[in-house]
């Protein structure tokens, strides 16, 4: 199944870091809220019939609009020609077309990260609280997702990666 947020959170994920780029200071918010919208889409698919599903994937589509709004807002500093590329692209997705090829999810290991992004797998032997670790990916300005109890996703520009991981490694015992 290929539903449209994905490729909107795609595009979000690769302005994002062209903002970054550029210099924009992006609240840390729009990280964890980017994980958030990615992690809810994953669960979403893994059953769209559930109305539990469908409630958290309805809260999805209001997070990433929001998201979109803010980066669209910050990604106007730049003109009009900067700009308009992204709205277009937020449009040719809306009516269905693929910008971004999509991964192939049957392997648990495919490392695809998004445009301009660093990647990153960690395998726990416990389950933890998020909390736990969000806080870290929010000063690391990292994207976490959590694709169940026990592996988390980070995304984000290489270096600050490879600081989270350091910063999370302890974890990774426990």
């Amino acid at each position: 199944m290929n539903l449209p947020i994905e490729q909107t959170w795609l595009i979000l994920v690769d302005l994002l870091t062209m903002l970054k780029k550029k210099g924009i200071i992006v609240p840390s918010t729009l990280n964890r809220d980017l994980g958030l919208v990615k992690s809810s889409i994953s669960f979403y698919l893994k059953d769209p019939s559930h109305p539990d599903m469908i409630k958290e994937f309805d809260r999805a589509n209001i997070t990433i609009t929001k998201i979109q709004d803010n980066l669209l807002n910050l990604a106007s500093r730049f003109g009009d020609e900067f700009y308009d590329q992204w709205i277009d692209k937020l449009r040719r997705v809306n009516l269905g077309e693929e910008i971004y090829a999509k991964a192939d999810h049957r392997s648990k290991f495919q490392t695809n990260a998004p445009p301009g992004f660093s990647m990153a797998k960690i395998h726990l032997q416990n389950p933890i609280a998020e909390d736990r670790v969000q806080e870290i990916a929010e000063h690391e300005n990292l994207i976490l997702e959590f694709e169940d109890d026990l592996t988390i996703a980070i995304y984000g520009d290489e270096p600050n990666v490879k600081l989270g991981l350091k910063e999370l490694a302890s974890f990774f015992n426990e």
